[in-house]
């Protein structure tokens, strides 16, 4: 049984973190990580598991204490998985939400609704949560941990049971950043190659085949990038001349190469030049261009994409509507972004509160999450879920 003295310190940080939700986001005045939408499993990090309709404090974190944020899981209720782990400036990482498999890392499989640091984990550089399991990067090498029943932990070793704790990936060395998909996982090393593994259906891995593979496999004939972005089933990737390749699934428009085929290599993007940044959501992807302008393509079937209509786009179109956009991230069914003016704007679905703007009505436009001045620079979301996370 918990302890009267737990049940009253919990009870008391929650209420302190739903009443967070109320207080003015003028700059200087909010320092918290918010979070607001689904939150069955604890994902939103404010001690309860009560969906929020505006964004919400995550208990203990401050923005200037964050390095990197990334939320994993989603979908629907019976299934739901929500989780986040959060990099910290000093290099250790902090984790919540849902635990099934072992995707907190933190030894056990007991969910969590507040944020509690993953034991016997620093000197990190980057975080990434895919649909149930999770990655690291530690000294160049990668870390992984959670479900390992598609081989995405690149481990080699056992898929029936989850990993509850960090274990290095075999053969990789050098990586600067990672990510994690539905199921699969991707490393961008420091040479600019591109290095994938877990499950290869639709093309995920990049491969040339769509073979589940145990061990990271480099992406052939792609080099020089500089960024990778992931979906829950397709990756972007921006070249160090500016072109976007992209590979996986296909069918909603995704690899914005004028089709709805998956493909197992990498392809061009069309009709993009200049372009400075790429974001990934759950199935679409857009890319900030040099002159700030922003360009989306893949699935719209909620209005996600931000062009005024609700088709989906298989080649880029630039939303005119959307300036000054620092960070880009959505789920199932909606995207939010944080502007250069410290404001977080939503737009797509709203079901679920996941615009955060106190209603559960969807917008044709878009909506307002957190004012100008916020002090928000960073936007994340589940992959697949209606959550989402501002820092």
């Amino acid at each position: 049984m918990t302890p009267p003295l737990r049940l009253t310190l919990l009870a008391a940080l929650s209420l302190a973190a739903l009443t967070a939700s109320a207080l003015p986001a003028a700059a200087g005045t909010d320092p918290w990580v918010r979070a607001w939408g689904e939150n069955a499993q604890g994902q939103l990090g404010n001690g309860s598991v009560l969906a929020q309709q505006t964004p919400a404090a995550v208990l203990g974190i401050t923005r200037d204490d964050v390095r990197e944020l990334s939320g994993g899981g989603g979908g629907a209720a019976a299934a739901a998985n929500g989780f986040a782990v959060a990099l910290l400036k000093d290099g250790t990482v902090k984790s919540w939400g849902n635990n099934a498999t072992g995707q907190l890392g933190n030894g056990t499989l007991v969910a969590q609704s507040f944020p509690a640091t993953v034991a016997g984990l620093s000197g990190v550089s980057e975080v990434s949560a895919g649909l149930n399991h999770a990655l690291a990067v530690k000294g160049g090498r990668v870390l992984a941990w959670g479900s390992n029943a598609s081989k995405q932990l690149g481990t080699g070793q056992d898929t029936t049971n989850p990993y509850k704790a960090p274990i290095p990936v075999q053969s990789l060395d050098k990586v600067k950043d990672v990510g994690a998909g539905c199921d699969f996982s991707v490393a961008l090393r420091q040479d600019g190659t591109v290095w994938t593994w877990g499950k290869g259906d639709n093309g995920r891995l990049g491969t040339g085949n769509n073979t589940t593979r145990e061990t990271p496999q480099k992406v052939p004939d792609l080099v020089d990038v500089e960024s990778v972005a992931v979906g829950c089933d397709h990756v972007l990737a921006l070249t160090a001349d500016g072109v976007v390749k992209a590979w996986g699934k296909g069918a909603e428009g995704q690899l914005g190469n004028d089709t709805t085929t998956d493909s197992n290599k990498p392809v061009d993007v069309a009709y993009l030049d200049a372009v400075a940044r790429i974001f990934a959501t759950s199935a679409s992807g857009f890319a900030v261009l040099d002159d700030g302008s922003l360009a989306g393509w893949g699935k719209n079937t909620d209005r996600q994409l931000g062009d005024g209509t609700n088709a989906n786009r298989t080649t880029p179109v630039v939303l005119d509507a959307l300036k000054g956009v620092q960070s880009i991230s959505g789920g199932a069914d909606f995207t939010v972004a944080a502007l250069d003016d410290g404001s977080v704007i939503g737009w797509g679905a709203n079901a679920a509160a996941q615009l955060g703007d106190g209603t559960t009505t969807s917008p044709t436009g878009t909506t307002v999450a957190l004012p100008p001045g916020s002090g928000i620079t960073h936007v994340a979301t589940t992959v697949t879920g209606k959550s989402a996370f501002a820092y």
